[in-house]
């Protein structure tokens, strides 16, 4: 090693010396009773009981401390320099013995306040393999409430910046031998290639690793809470012998996908195949990585006009050809307003108030409807809402509770108490498409011989026939028509939607769902706007990969 830095050996863990920002060879502590005693029984911090802010100084003396107690393996010394000694203990302790650590090198940066980042240079030791692991991460120091004292802010993400509340640092063979996905045509699917499939395809690994065949190999991984989740994988140690997994997938859709979603921060798409159910592409651009598009729960704003208007025609309360009122304003509950205030002439018929999104021409219907589960029966007996849905992996059912009043008529928008994701609202548009539900999925049920939902009853062929005209018009001269424009090919409908959240006057989340020839796609993105103006691009570019 060169004069920058030296190190030591404690019980089998790298203990490093990095220029003057490094630690000694004795490990510096400071307890949570004030002793503050080194490794070598002497005391080696006095870390000073205070009020106020802690200071710079004294975070990075703290940082330096816990950092060098962690690089040694002391557990115990590093757990009574946090603010929750028990969990610490666990974890640095687990470091070693259930993460296989046997070398680390941990190198503190420049603090900033009192936040300080650091870099571990660790290794892997599992049955004779070794490999290397490497990641930065920071904690945060703070005033201990009962001693007073400078302490690290104990969270799990300081032992690895992607561990989140409970989870925990793993390493050795998984239970489920790796898959390899591939998509429709046999293209192989993969994290690297396709960003917002990783989830999807260490779910799939987790569901079918052991149906599919193959051997495990060893991996290190981010072990979940909940015992369905899949295990998030950090490093591959041995390489086991995959089995290939087909998905209903398309790679080409699926790439659209991918780069359609990059364009909008908090954003989610999916397509699926109106004719068969299956899923061709799903994709999320979020900071969180949570599966929004198949597991969200938002409220899908004038995309459930589809459902409404279905509805409404299967009583015979209005035809698409027939007026259909559109004023400024309809009281019910409460004023409910078109988007800022526009009407329509008199006499305007319902195809155009369904093009333009006019909320008042469907408000207006509650009186007549006179039954407050209508909407929510259409939803599950025409477009299998809520039926449990086994798509292969988790999802989440959209939800139509019966209202009354104010709630009824913000349910007739989309608004209220509905929650959908995009996967939901796909399908919707797939079922106004054919005039039959056909439950999504993501992989063939015969894999594990799971049961797929099927709705009571099909669409009206009448009713099926004006719904997809009025998606038609929309998509030419409706709301839609802008992000229509450059779908190839006339035969394509869409529908926009706008959800206000909350009411807390921030933008309204965008919502938009078409589809084109045997392609339906569904788009949302959290905050972005009117429907036609963030999540339509997203449909658009990935109704002409299909």
């Amino acid at each position: 090693m060169n004069g920058a830095a030296k190190g030591a050996v404690i019980g089998g863990v790298f203990l490093a010396l990095v220029g003057g920002a490094g630690y000694g060879v004795y490990t510096l502590v400071g307890d949570a009773d004030g002793e503050g005693k080194g490794t070598d029984g002497e005391t080696s911090v006095q870390a000073e009981k205070g009020s106020g802010p802690v200071s710079e100084k004294d975070a990075a003396k703290t940082a330096k401390a816990f950092l060098a107690a962690w690089a040694a393996g002391d557990e115990r010394v590093a757990a009574d320099l946090t603010n929750n000694a028990a969990a610490a203990q666990a974890a640095v302790g687990e470091f070693k013995t259930k993460a296989y650590v046997s070398k680390a090198v941990i190198t503190p940066g420049t603090p900033n306040g009192t936040t300080v980042p650091f870099k571990v240079e660790a290794e892997i030791t599992y049955e004779g393999t070794t490999k290397p692991l490497a990641y930065d991460s920071q904690l945060t120091v703070v005033r201990g409430l009962t001693s007073g004292k400078p302490l690290v802010d104990w969270q799990p993400s300081v032992i690895h910046p992607q561990l989140q509340k409970d989870e925990k640092l793993r390493a050795g063979a998984p239970a489920n031998p790796p898959v390899k996905a591939v998509d429709r045509n046999g293209e192989e699917l993969t994290a690297e290639k396709y960003p917002s499939l990783r989830q999807v395809l260490d779910e799939l690994r987790q569901t079918y690793g052991n149906k599919a065949g193959g051997k495990p190999g060893a991996e290190v991984w981010i072990e979940p809470v909940a015992k369905e989740a899949p295990k998030r994988t950090l490093l591959t140690l041995v390489e086991g012998e995959p089995s290939t997994l087909k998905t209903y997938l398309d790679a080409k859709v699926q790439a659209a996908a991918e780069q359609a979603v990059t364009k909008f921060p908090e954003a989610s798409v999916v397509a699926v195949q109106p004719s068969n159910g299956h899923i061709l592409a799903v994709a999320n651009h979020r900071k969180d990585g949570f599966n929004a598009a198949m597991r969200g729960k938002r409220a899908p704003g004038s995309t459930m006009k589809i459902v409404t208007a279905a509805m409404l025609m299967d009583r015979g309360l209005v035809a698409a050809d027939k007026p259909a009122p559109c004023e400024k304003t309809v009281t019910w509950g409460r004023e409910f307003h078109n988007l800022d205030h526009f009407d329509l002439p008199p006499g305007t018929n319902f195809a155009t108030s369904f093009a333009r999104s006019c909320n008042t021409a469907f408000i207006k219907q509650i009186k007549p409807v006179d039954d407050d589960s209508a909407l929510p029966n259409e939803a599950t007996e025409v477009f299998g809402i809520g039926l449990d849905w086994k798509t292969g992996i988790l999802s989440t059912d959209g939800e139509v509770p019966p209202a009354t009043g104010a709630a009824a008529a913000a349910e007739y928008i989309g608004q209220g108490q509905i929650t959908m994701n995009p996967l939901n609202v796909a399908s919707i548009t797939a079922t106004a498409r054919t005039g039959v539900f056909r439950q999504p999925v993501l992989v063939s049920p015969e894999l594990d011989g799971r049961k797929l939902a099927t709705a009571e009853r099909r669409m009206k062929s009448s009713v099926q026939q004006q719904l997809v005209g009025m998606m038609k018009l929309t998509a030419t001269s409706g709301t839609a028509q802008k992000a229509m424009a450059s779908v190839r090919g006339s035969d394509k409908g869409a529908k926009t939607g706008s959800a206000e959240v909350g009411g807390s006057g921030e933008s309204p989340d965008s919502w938009f769902t078409g589809f084109s020839g045997d392609v339906a796609a569904a788009a949302m993105v959290e905050g972005g706007g009117h429907g036609g103006e963030a999540a339509g691009p997203i449909v658009a570019q990935v109704l002409n990969a299909g």
